[in-house]
Formats: structure tokens, C-alpha cells, sequence
């Protein structure tokens, strides 16, 4: 194992000597390191590089790189929007979606090992010093986890600790690989994976009071309202890059929205917003609010056909069969299908619609257990216990 601890960051020659490694051998083990407090979005603060390397120690590369510096990144983004090149990194959702923004490419041909880790028998969010020891008896250490790493110069503690992030990942990613083929779920893991290379963390000001509490509740016009003060709040945290609850707190916003206020004055009589929001916003605010009463009102959106008490044992049943196959397949069963899903299974099932559009009916996981439900729901199968164990034959058997 290697024990040498690297603490000096590459430069752009690094760079380009990781991106001719990465081609030559068809793979590249990435991690980053981040910053969210008290901004709009995540600052890319640190990036981590594995690739094999004949003449690397143990036949693998590392290298750090700092994105505060200028660096010729085009090499090794070229690397990560390359199909033909795998990307392997550990809960890819949210540096997928940091690299994307950051450096302006897309990223495909992810292979996620926590993803993975779930098809191959180990739990569905292990983190990642779990899974090393879980997969291959290793420990790291996690000293530097919570430190920050916006600060300038980075200490020799913090990048010990993002060097040891992907000194094993591509070894992790060989036992998984191993694993997966054996059993026959590679396939359907590198589909699951793939779900990933369009994560993004870039928000739509104009749909952001979607997700406001409390949305739902509100009327037409009063909806109308809350999209033009949230896209307002939106953009503005984006420009001075801070979390749009301190531009606007949530509560408030809604309460504005039912309220409508037409001045300043209005505003006061709104709760949680302090003497800093009136003097520095208030205008921008009423503005806004002026705008929203203005524009055409919002209907709410239709509602999705409520279930009935008698769901629940159906609800149950389908659950059960799941849970079966995915124990049978050595599957996290959080990767098949959600509560929310088997709800629209079983509704759609009753009212004699057709199947809803959800994950647990497409892919992999109809061939595992889909088309199954769709059977059983439809009466062409029968459920019985038989020595034990949940047992789904044709009605003639």
C-alpha cells in the first residue's frame, strides 16, 4: 500500500501528463473538495486525480490540483467528457455536478462506486471509508474532513487527507468490477451510474418558488406573486453569491405572497423580515410583488389521483415481492423502488390506467422485478408463501 504522503500540488505539465495516462489506459479516479457554507453554490476548492501509471507508485498516479490557480484544465476535461474513458468516483451526484459548472464540461462514462456498491451486495449509501474497509480491509483517516478548504495555503494535513480520498478508489472500483461481473449486475450498475452524468446544481429562477414550503397552499395570484419575488431572491443571491435564505427567508417570501404588500411600509407588517431586508431590499422586493400582481395568475397544478384505503395491503404485497427479489439478487433494495413509486404502481393498477412513467418499470429493474409487479397487479400471477419464502407464479400453477 502506498504510505508516502503527498503534499505539493501539480501544476498545468501535471495536467497534461494525467490526460495522456487516463487515454492510454481507459480509466481515471476523481474526487474534489468543496465549499458550501455561506455561498450561492458550492466553490470548487480542490481536485484529486488517480489514473494507472506503469511507473507510478504500485502502478498508480496522483496527483492535486487547485483550481484557485491558473491551470490549463482543457486536458483533463476533455478526459472527463470522454465516453470512451471511465470516470470513476465515490457518490458522484454532487462533484459531477461542481465539475460541470466549474470547468465547463460534461462528464460521462461514470462509474460511481458507492452506486455500485449497492449491486454488489454492500449497502445502497456506504460511505466511502466504509466500503474500503467492507471491500477491501482498508481504513482511512477522516481527519481533515471539515476543514476549510477555501483557506489559503492548504496545510500538509489537508492534503494527506484528499490524497488518501483516491489512492484506493480505482482499486475499490477493480474489486467491484470483480464482483459485478461475477454476479451478473455489472450491466445494470453502469445503467444506474449513468443517471448521474446530468447531475447539475445550476437553478431556474423562474421555477425556484416550486419549492418553496407551503407552495401548494397558496392561490393563483398569490402564486404568481411568489415566482417573481423567488426568481428576484434567485438572482440576486447568484450575483453577490449567497444563500438565498439571507437574501429572503422562506416564510417570509410565502407570507409576502399572500400578502401582496405595495410599499415598504407593508412590508414591515410582514414577520421575519428585519430592519437589513427593508433598508437594503425593500424597493427590489415591492417590485417584484408589483411585477407577480401583475402577470397572469398560476392555476395549481393538478393533482395526482389520491389512494384509497384498500392501497395499503397492495402497497404492502408489491413491496414484499421487491424486497424478495432484490434479496435474491444481493441488491440494496433502496435502489429498486421508492415508497412514492409503488403508489403509482398500485393507483394506476386499480383505476386501470397505464403504467406510470417511474424507474421501478423501466431497466433493470423491470427485468428484475417490474414486468413481476405489472403481472401481479394485473392478476396474471398469484403471490403464495411456499417453504418461507415469497413465491410469484402464473395463476395456472
Amino acid at each position: 500500500m502506498p504510505q508516502e504522503s503527498v503534499t505539493t500540488l501539480a501544476g498545468s505539465d501535471e495536467i497534461a501528463r494525467i490526460a495522456e495516462l487516463a487515454v492510454a489506459s481507459g480509466r481515471l479516479g476523481i474526487d474534489t473538495e468543496f465549499m458550501s457554507e455561506g455561498r450561492y453554490r458550492a466553490l470548487l476548492c480542490l481536485v484529486q486525480v488517480a489514473v494507472p501509471d506503469p511507473d507510478g507508485e504500485e502502478g498508480v498516479r496522483i496527483a492535486l490540483f487547485d483550481p484557485f490557480d491558473e491551470l490549463a484544465i482543457e486536458p483533463l476535461a476533455a478526459v472527463l467528457a470522454d465516453p470512451q474513458i471511465e470516470i470513476v468516483l465515490h457518490a458522484a451526484r454532487q462533484d459531477v455536478a461542481i465539475l460541470r459548472r466549474a470547468w465547463k464540461t460534461d462528464v460521462r462514462n461514470v462509474f460511481d462506486t458507492q452506486v455500485a456498491a449497492g449491486f454488489a451486495g454492500y449497502g445502497a449509501q456506504t460511505g466511502y471509508g466504509n466500503l474500503l474497509g467492507a471491500a477491501l480491509g482498508l481504513r482511512v483517516g477522516k481527519t481533515a474532513s471539515y476543514t476549510r478548504w477555501d483557506a489559503r495555503p492548504l496545510t500538509e494535513e489537508q492534503l494527506s487527507y484528499a490524497r488518501e480520498d483516491v489512492v484506493y478508489l480505482l482499486q475499490l472500483s477493480d474489486a467491484l468490477h470483480e464482483k459485478l461481473t461475477a454476479s451478473g449486475r455489472l450491466e445494470w450498475a453502469r445503467e444506474e451510474c449513468r443517471r448521474m452524468e446530468d447531475a447539475s446544481d445550476e437553478r431556474d429562477p423562474e421555477t425556484a418558488f416550486e419549492r418553496l414550503p407551503r407552495s401548494g397552499q397558496l392561490d393563483p395570484r398569490a402564486r404568481a406573486v411568489a415566482r417573481e419575488v423567488a426568481a428576484w431572491r434567485e438572482r440576486t443571491a447568484q450575483q453577490e453569491d449567497k444563500p438565498v435564505g439571507t437574501i429572503l427567508p422562506d416564510p417570509a417570501l410565502v407570507e409576502i405572497a399572500k400578502r401582496k404588500p405595495a410599499s415598504t411600509r407593508e412590508l414591515e407588517q410582514i414577520r421575519g423580515l428585519h430592519g437589513g431586508h427593508l433598508r437594503r431590499r425593500g424597493d427590489a422586493i415591492v417590485e417584484a410583488v408589483e411585477r407577480g400582481s401583475n402577470a397572469e395568475p398560476i392555476a395549481r397544478e393538478a393533482r395526482r389521483p389520491g389512494g384509497e384505503q384498500g392501497d395499503a395491503p397492495l402497497i404492502a404485497l408489491v413491496e414484499a415481492v421487491i424486497r424478495t427479489r432484490a434479496i435474491e439478487a444481493e441488491l440494496a433494495y433502496e435502489l429498486v423502488a421508492s415508497r412514492a413509486e409503488l403508489e403509482q404502481i398500485v393507483i394506476a393498477a386499480r383505476r386501470g390506467d397505464p403504467e406510470p412513467d417511474v424507474r421501478a418499470l423501466t431497466g433493470w429493474r423491470r427485468e428484475l422485478v417490474g414486468a413481476e409487479l405489472a403481472d401481479v397487479l394485473a392478476g396474471r400471477r398469484a403471490v403464495a408463501i411456499r417453504e418461507g419464502k415469497i413465491d410469484v407464479r402464473p395463476l395456472e400453477d
